[in-house]
């Protein structure tokens, strides 16, 4: 009988295994669709630096969680040997669970902290530094993200607790509104500010001058990949099939179609609002879709959308912030709706499961995006203060491309003709 149990143990912790492994590869794509939408949205001097920078953060990412950050949100490190890590052994003092189940659910969660300067990298293209940046990475995925990670998704000091007691519900925020998408978008604010405007985008006059997109196609590919890897960051956070949830998949495909449509028509058919407006959607529809009704996502995906569209034009034109992708708008304010939004479309009045609570949802979001903005100022302020964040004038109009890494997109088109 004991042998019978410990199979079917093994299985079940064998499945979910494979579970959360595919989730890892979804969100781990996604890091690529962050490349190209980077790459359709800046000049195409600067094409290669997108390229180059988001993937060598996801490796700054990969070494600054696995030393420091997971231990900071859950308390676990992985400094003993591989039987015990991969839970075949025990070892008083660490709890690993059996098939390396641990340490897929390390792989998941650090394919969300690399989205954080993922998401940053959009908003100070064309003019950052590259080894500040990479400095930046290894402070914000190190220590900044995983203290508000695991407050909200590990208790940590009695956050959690707290607005339970006081409000008769946990802040809910499944997938990421927050602790990711805004906590990104925040943090990324505080960098486009103290990194300043790109040369050449406003007169003297004050004018916005337009800097087109490279290529429509790139952009269009960045959010096509994004949209398809969103199904595993959101339906996989559950980290467990016995937890998993089609409603999960249903709210976020309507948040996606509402954000669309809605961006559709408020951003007057423009290729480059349809394709973020797919985005904006679905960061705003992560904090509720395991507790929200299909109708009420859609709902929540469309005001997404029409944010988006509106906050980008006043922020680029209005507010004069350059902020290349829109990932303010884009992560932090259509983030900070979609916290919110999880306590009006999750309440059972409403058709949503219920156990939330709006003042929760309400106080969990203004912390995330309060909490990321102060760190925005104070990492990119120390940084700039110390070892300087901007390309020099000339270095930027040359580009970043062969300013950085000494070669263009096409470097056989730089060769002079014989």
């Amino acid at each position: 009988m004991d042998a019978i149990e410990t199979a079917s143990a093994s299985s079940g912790a064998g499945a979910d295994v494979f579970f959360i492994l595919m989730g890892a590869i979804l969100v781990f794509a996604m890091h690529s669709g962050f490349a190209f939408l980077e790459v359709g949205t800046v000049r195409h001097k600067n094409q290669v630096n997108a390229l180059v920078k988001i993937l060598a953060d996801f490796a700054v990412s990969t070494v600054a969680y696995f030393l420091v950050g997971y231990m900071v949100a859950y308390g676990v490190n992985f400094f003993v040997n591989a039987a015990v890590l991969s839970g075949a052994e025990a070892m008083e003092g660490a709890d690993f669970a059996p098939q390396g189940l641990t340490l897929v659910k390390f792989f998941f969660l650090l394919t969300f902290a690399a989205a954080i300067p993922a998401i940053i990298s959009g908003g100070i293209a064309e003019r950052a530094r590259f080894w500040p940046q990479a400095m930046a990475t290894a402070i914000i995925v190190g220590l900044v993200y995983p203290f508000f990670e695991g407050l909200v998704w590990n208790g940590n000091f009695g956050f959690q607790a707290w607005l339970e007691e006081s409000f008769g519900a946990p802040f809910n925020d499944f997938a990421g509104s927050i602790v990711v998408h805004a906590v990104g978008g925040w943090l990324a604010f505080g960098a486009v500010i103290l990194l300043g405007r790109r040369n050449g985008r406003y007169t003297k006059e004050g004018k916005l001058v337009g800097f087109p997109p490279s290529s429509i196609p790139w952009l269009a590919l960045g959010s096509w990949l994004l949209c398809v890897g969103w199904f595993g960051f959101n339906v996989m956070s559950a980290q467990s099939l016995e937890g998993v949830s089609g409603l999960v998949a249903i709210n976020s495909l309507l948040a996606m179609v509402g954000g669309i449509l809605a961006s559709l028509v408020a951003g007057r058919n423009d290729p480059g609002f349809i394709h973020n407006g797919a985005l904006a959607g679905l960061v705003a529809v992560c904090a509720g879709s395991n507790v929200m009704h299909p109708a009420g996502s859609f709902v929540v995906g469309a005001v997404a959308g029409v944010l988006f569209v509106v906050m980008f034009e006043a922020s680029q034109r209005r507010f004069k912030i350059d902020d290349v992708l829109g990932v303010w708008p884009l992560h932090g304010l259509c983030g900070l709706w979609g916290g919110i939004a999880a306590g009006i479309f999750g309440l059972a009045e409403l058709g949503g499961l219920g156990g939330v609570s709006f003042m929760s949802q309400l106080i969990g979001s203004l912390a995330g995006a309060l909490y990321a903005g102060f760190a925005g100022f104070a990492v990119y302020g120390l940084l700039k203060v110390s070892v300087g964040l901007r390309l020099g004038q000339e270095e930027e109009h040359r580009g970043a491309d062969l300013s950085i890494h000494r070669i263009g997109a096409n470097p056989e088109a730089d060769i002079p003709p014989r």
